[in-house]
């Protein structure tokens, strides 16, 4: 828990990343993911409970805990006097792993950081090239955790490209990541299981592709010439959208089934589906609806 003052930012909080798993940890702006984080870091105490890090306590042993994470902030805070290549040097000392040459070099080359732009003042970065230099700050002593929060906010989509690639490749290596986001499409591409906050409560915990089977399905029909409207005595799985003379749109929770049953003899010229989304069930809990 994390209280400040009389607001309670995180509730009782029970929450587990296997390692090796790549967590998506979502919630909307204020629900308390970033609150989270900094209880992790130790940059900020929490009001009761306790957390840890790969057996680490995150208060008591906060040196060892840290020493194994990369972090990449939300909120980027390089000095901005510092060049980007003695920001990276300076966090690469603070590492507890040594920062091979051959390994920081790749990893600019990937996050499109040339000579020219490392040896530039940091005050001379746009927002898009400090978030680059944070991907590579976070990755470049190969932790064996990574904390990222909203990593990809401010990035063009061809370095989001670069940076899942970078995801990946840790991931594929075994490392435990624990990614807040408000990006749901990104989420649903690079993480194995999710945790929703709501107002610093956690209200869901799942795997992705348990999250989507708990969603519904869209269904479009369309018919070959005008017909009347859905029978009153449509299956209770079934929620109509949208009805107009040759076109249905329907929502179907669990088999479509029934759907197929229920158009038996009317002249259906096409049956479009689509698949469910990780949108569909955490726009629901985001709403209060679960």
């Amino acid at each position: 828990m994390k209280r400040f003052g009389r607001l309670v930012a995180v509730r009782a909080l029970d929450l587990q990343v296997e390692p090796g798993q790549v967590f998506g940890f979502l919630g909307q702006n204020g629900a308390g993911k970033t609150t989270t984080i900094r209880m992790l870091l130790d940059l900020l105490r929490p009001t009761a409970g306790r957390a840890e890090i790969l057996g680490h306590d995150c208060q008591a042993d906060g040196l060892a805990a840290r020493a194994l994470v990369g972090y990449m902030p939300g909120e980027i805070g390089f000095y901005r006097d510092m060049t980007g290549r003695r920001a990276l040097g300076v966090l690469a000392e603070l590492a507890r792993g040594a920062v091979r040459a051959d390994r920081q070099r790749e990893l600019c080359e990937r996050m499109a950081l040339d000579d020219a732009d490392l040896d530039r003042p940091i005050r001379e970065y746009s927002t898009g090239m400090k978030r680059k230099l944070a991907a590579v700050a976070a990755f470049q002593h190969d932790p064996p955790v990574l904390l990222l929060d909203e990593p990809t906010e401010g990035l063009d989509p061809l370095m989001q490209e670069a940076f899942y690639e970078l995801l990946a490749d840790a991931r594929a290596g075994g490392t435990t990541v624990f990614l807040s986001s408000h990006v749901l499409s990104e989420v649903d591409r690079v993480c194995d299981r999710i945790g929703l906050l709501r107002a610093g409560e956690l209200v869901l915990t799942a795997p992705i592709g348990e999250v989507r089977r708990t969603a519904p399905r869209l269904v479009r029909v369309t018919f070959r010439r005008p017909v009347a409207g859905p029978p009153s005595a449509w299956p209770p799985s079934i929620e109509i959208v949208e009805v107009a003379a040759a076109r249905w749109i329907v929502r179907a929770y669990g088999s479509i089934g029934p759907v197929v049953e229920s158009l038996g003899g009317l002249p259906v010229a096409d049956l479009e589906v689509r698949e469910p989304r990780l949108e569909d069930v955490v726009m629901a809990y985001y709403r209060g609806q679960q």
